[in-house]
């Protein structure tokens, strides 16, 4: 594992998983990319935030507790509004940061952590602040002791859901695996009543997660999403991988 990193080059990673550096600074940043093995596993935890967050950022009001409440699995709205808000702030940021280049001549490069992403894919063996080479959302699905999977016949996907009790509902974390790339993806709880609950959401990369021929480290590991739902646990029936275009993936029993 390398040591901690400093906050000139590295911290650069959210803002290049955001999409919001110049050319010339994605550039640079990709070159330090190349040779370094922290920003590599940041990077691929931040996989899949990108799209929704930008999405988000760019509808009428967004950023008001409207935005948040209507498009986030509960029980978290607040975490959704300060994401969106984040994405707001850094595209003024990089407006604002053009006109000063325009004016000076000159490169700037954005600095300063980005928030944390409850996701994991691909080498855990960087260091996450947490715990030598374990991601935070693959910690979680270790911990938790109740976990059901299913593999689908046709897509040959399979899914494992660790559930844990809250008092807010249920903590869960989905390992994916033989999931091919580029893809768009969410888990949704489906309750007995029939009310659906989407847990958490992600891009999946064009080189995939837990595909046992794949000929990178990256490709063969399952990926780990942690979210949560106001369901208690026997109140799901089953767990749903869904890509955003309305296709079912696998489809997990939750008993």
């Amino acid at each position: 594992m390398q040591g901690s990193p400093s906050p000139s080059e590295h911290e650069t990673v959210g803002a290049y998983a955001l999409g919001i550096l110049d050319d010339a600074e994605a550039t640079a940043f990709e070159a330090h990319l190349a040779g370094c093995e922290w920003c590599a596993q940041q990077l691929d935890e931040l996989a899949g935030m990108e799209p929704m967050l930008a999405a988000l950022a760019d509808l009428p009001g967004a950023g008001t507790p409207a935005i948040g409440e209507s498009l986030s699995a509960r029980p978290g709205p607040r975490l959704v509004e300060k994401l969106v808000v984040e994405v707001s702030d850094r595209r003024v940021q990089k407006r604002r940061r053009s006109l000063y280049m325009i004016a000076a001549g000159v490169a700037l490069v954005i600095g300063g952590p980005l928030v944390a992403v409850a996701a994991s894919g691909g080498d855990d063996s960087g260091g996450t602040g947490i715990e030598a080479g374990v991601s935070p959302a693959k910690s979680a699905f270790e911990t938790l002791s109740s976990k059901v999977t299913g593999t689908d016949p046709g897509t040959k996907v399979t899914a494992t859901v660790a559930m844990g009790e809250k008092a807010w509902g249920t903590e869960a974390v989905v390992e994916l695996k033989n999931v091919a790339g580029p893809n768009k993806c969410s888990l949704i709880a489906v309750g007995k009543n029939g009310e659906r609950e989407t847990i958490s959401s992600w891009s999946v990369p064009e080189w995939g997660y837990g595909l046992p021929n794949a000929k990178t480290e990256q490709a063969k590991n399952p990926l780990y999403v942690q979210g949560g739902a106001a369901f208690t646990p026997n109140e799901i029936d089953h767990f749903e991988v869904m890509t955003f275009d309305g296709k079912k993936l696998v489809e997990v029993d939750a008993a």
